[in-house]
């Protein structure tokens, strides 16, 4: 029997022959049900969101590994991570088989390679602190299952982001979130529905991840690097409710900060220096709150 993201879609058998509107109705009603299959796999992403936080708070890494438009999104949600919560570039990565090149052109061949997965993760470094990610829609690909069984085997937290239930892939990770979000609606497209879903589980382990290990206050990303205008906007704004301080003295203090968004909001908080602010920072891993305490139980002392 073909696998469910494989088989044919009969609510879509005919979508050549209808009008433009009609045809993106019909994608539309297939998009709604993702949410829906996401929904149901909630304790499986949790699961996984507690068990890469305890590896990330014990000196490990995260790394999403997958080929294709999986690969495409481990990376996609990988590279996000560093400029909205001001962490390391190495501590969430995202590997596709055939390298970046893979990011804009096919390499469907890399995916048949099983002993390539385990060695783009040699290649990171990868060691028994780690917590590996496999995204394969089918479940099938023999790059991303052989990653998958060799972080398994080094002693790493391993999980699988699969749209097809008891595939290779969910036998060779400890924790599988299989969101069964059915046939495509261009038959083994897994582009669509299954990317759309892989996608929304990315989110949510990555999100969740950074709020648990201490980088966002209430809903606001108070460790953003403010890299670009529009995010150095954002950080006065997220300077100003943090701190009830005015427009104008918000942005002096930005600026005294040297415009890095946690230094500022640790000087507020700890009528520290920036350099003072700074260094306590980096002694708590930039968690504002920690810093906080731990700056004021120094002046106190």
């Amino acid at each position: 029997m073909l696998p469910l993201t494989e088989q044919e879609n009969p609510k879509t058998s005919l979508i050549d022959k209808l009008p433009t509107l009609e045809a993106l109705r019909l994608i539309n009603e297939e998009d709604k049900t993702v949410a829906l299959a996401v929904e149901k796999v909630l304790p499986q992403v949790g699961v996984v969101v507690d068990r890469v936080v305890d590896r990330l708070k014990n000196g490990g890494r995260l790394f999403y590994i997958g080929t294709g438009t999986s690969g495409r999104l481990g990376v996609l949600d990988a590279s996000e991570i560093p400029p909205t919560y001001g962490v390391s570039y190495d501590l969430v990565q995202g590997i596709i088989a055939g390298g970046y090149d893979a990011l804009y052109k096919a390499t469907e061949a890399s995916e048949d390679d099983k002993q390539a997965g385990a060695d783009d993760l040699i290649a990171r470094g990868i060691t028994e602190s780690d917590a590996v990610v496999g995204i394969a829609a089918s479940g099938r690909t023999p790059y991303t299952i052989g990653a998958v069984e060799y972080a398994r085997e080094l002693g790493c937290f391993t999980a699988c982001v699969v749209c097809v239930p008891d595939s290779a892939i969910t036998k060779a990770a400890e924790v599988a979130i299989v969101p069964l979000v059915g046939p495509e609606v261009i038959t083994g497209s897994t582009r669509m529905k299954a990317g759309t879903a892989q996608k929304l589980v990315l989110n949510m382990i990555s999100t969740v991840t950074m709020i648990r290990l201490g980088y966002v206050s209430g809903n606001r990303m108070t460790n953003v690097k403010p890299a670009n205008d529009k995010l150095r906007d954002r950080s006065l704004r997220i300077l100003m409710a943090e701190t009830d301080l005015e427009s104008g003295a918000a942005e002096t203090l930005l600026d005294q900060a040297g415009g890095d968004l946690r230094v500022a909001i640790v000087m507020n908080r700890t009528n520290a220096s920036a350099e003072q602010a700074a260094k306590v920072l980096e002694e708590n891993d930039f968690v504002i709150e920690r810093a906080i305490n731990a700056g004021l139980a120094s002046s106190n002392a």
